[in-house]
């Protein structure tokens, strides 16, 4: 115990001292006095540490569709929320922010780790351990590039994506070398490099909630060829997931009139959580001013149980969201077994294998609906229909979760699926078109300044 607070001390002294220069996180220098990790257990310590490695972008919710604020609360918020809100061209005005540091921190501590293992012997007495914590360090690293690339790359289009820029892609520790942007291509490579060889050296499920294992680096795999356009894959993968897990949480069992209805993930209490990760916590989200869309909300029906187990009526018929999967006001961002039904759902569909696709949608909706009254089952009987049925279940089922972001991105490549966003403020109105350059966030300025990248238009 001595030792883990000893190193959790000093990765709180390099932090400290990295935040309070000026110049980028990946050009700072630690002191090299600290102690640096070198054993397991110190390796170990770093990937238990989820204010950094179990933490992803959060903004992309605050830009989507599904909430909104009136004008005198919009105007309580920082500017970098303000600004995803209405779709300016500058978010962060001249300030960092964590949703570009915090994913490369979590990228830092990984190539520590793995840097550090490469001077280890891996032998009989200590495989298993050696391999989980490799496997963590690898996910971590993916964890964190992908939820960068939602934000801060262009959706990815397998025409485009060798020409297109992607993220600066970090595989050593040492800070005096420089990454350029490269392709994005070459981002989705790695991620997919690194998921996949994490998925050798995980265990089929953590020993607690914020360690990875095979069915969230599954999760993930899925989530990937879903953003890719690569139905076969995002459906393999959403299969194995649910060879491992399968159980869905009866929301018939929950208490709807509670503050927070839903199991608390983090004290492995939700069946459908296998690794607790958090968004970025941001006032905007976990505010009570914070209102769900109303076009989404009336498409519940009255005996969906989400429509009271995710709602807080608020009053003058306003609600807020009440249905995070970690049973707080910070958002839930990781894979789940809701999930899993239906991306599969939707790639079924996708493949014209309708029989299958509402048979996903149907076992998923079962534990949704009162018991009470009958279900009315979903049916579809061409493509498109099937496949519009189920991306208006994973908007009314996925959302707060930092998802609806990324399936606006991908589904303004399709002409039949791509939304136009609006917002008004002070009878102003602001239009976010499908496939706008606003979908790419800038990469803030003192990333910019120290390191030379480019930077996205907007």
């Amino acid at each position: 115990m001595k030792r883990k607070i000893l190193i959790f001390t000093c990765l709180v002294m390099i932090i400290v001292g990295l935040q309070s220069c000026k110049k980028d996180f990946l050009e700072k220098k630690p002191n090299k006095a600290l102690l640096i990790p070198t054993t397991l257990a110190d390796f170990q310590a770093l990937l238990d540490y989820p204010d950094v490695m179990n933490m992803v972008t959060g903004l992309s919710n605050i830009a989507s569709d599904d909430f909104y604020r009136i004008d005198a609360n919009l105007l309580t918020l920082e500017a970098p929320e303000r600004n995803s809100y209405l779709w300016n061209v500058d978010i962060f005005e001249g300030s960092s922010t964590k949703d570009w540091n915090t994913p490369y921190q979590a990228i830092f501590y990984s190539n520590v780790i793995l840097d550090g293992l490469k001077k280890l012997d891996r032998n009989a007495a200590n495989i298993q351990e050696f391999d989980r914590i490799e496997g963590s360090a690898l996910f971590f690293r993916a964890l964190a590039l992908y939820h960068l690339a939602q934000l801060f790359v262009e959706q990815y289009d397998e025409k485009t994506a060798s020409s297109e820029l992607g993220l600066p892609i970090r595989l050593t520790s040492d800070v005096n070398i420089i990454s350029g942007r490269g392709t994005l291509q070459q981002t989705y490579d790695r991620i997919l490099q690194d998921f996949q060889e994490a998925a050798l050296l995980l265990p089929e499920k953590g020993s607690a909630p914020n360690r990875p294992n095979k069915s969230a680096v599954f999760g993930y795999l899925s989530r990937v060829f879903l953003v890719m356009g690569n139905y076969v894959k995002a459906s393999q993968f959403a299969t194995s997931y649910l060879q491992i897990n399968r159980e869905l949480i009866d929301y018939n069992t929950l208490n709807a009139s509670a503050a927070r209805p839903m199991p608390n993930a983090n004290i492995n209490s939700n069946v459908e959580v296998p690794l607790v990760i958090s968004l970025n916590g941001y006032s905007y989200s976990s505010s009570t001013t914070t209102y769900v869309n109303p076009v989404l909300y009336n498409l519940y029906s009255d005996n969906d149980l989400r429509k009271t187990c995710f709602f807080a009526n608020r009053g003058n018929g306003n609600f807020s969201f009440k249905g995070s999967y970690l049973a707080s006001a910070t958002s839930f961002g990781g894979p789940a077994t809701d999930e899993m039904y239906l991306t599969r759902a939707e790639c079924f569909a996708r493949d014209n294998k309708l029989t299958e696709a509402m048979d996903d949608l149907n076992t998923l909706m079962k534990k949704r609906w009162k018991n009470t009254v009958a279900f009315p089952e979903f049916k579809a009987t061409e493509l498109k229909e099937g496949v519009k049925i189920i991306l208006a279940e994973r908007r009314k089922g996925l959302l707060n979760r930092g998802i609806r972001w990324v399936d606006l991105r991908r589904l303004n490549k399709d002409p039949n699926y791509a939304v136009t966003l609006k917002r008004t403020l002070n009878s102003s109105n602001y239009i976010l078109e499908p496939n706008s350059k606003r979908y790419t966030f800038p990469i803030p300025n003192d990333e910019i300044n120290s390191s030379g990248i480019e930077q996205n238009p907007r």
